[in-house]
């Protein structure tokens, strides 16, 4: 699937131009978020790193 929609990363705006924000011309990206799936095979990796994130944090 082929997403036209881009998001600035300085300024927030949204764009259909794929190369830079037309406002500021700052970089353009994505704002769609990945598909989900139930058969993550990933899944247990992400949750690992995200409970080292938490780990950490609490240390400090």
């Amino acid at each position: 699937m082929v997403w036209l929609l881009r998001k600035c990363v300085k300024c927030q705006a949204y764009t259909l131009n794929q190369n830079c924000c037309p406002i500021c011309g700052g970089s353009v990206h994505v704002p769609h978020p990945a598909k989900f799936s139930p058969e993550d095979r990933y899944a247990k990796y992400r949750m690992a790193m995200k409970g080292l994130g938490q780990n950490e944090n609490d240390n400090h």
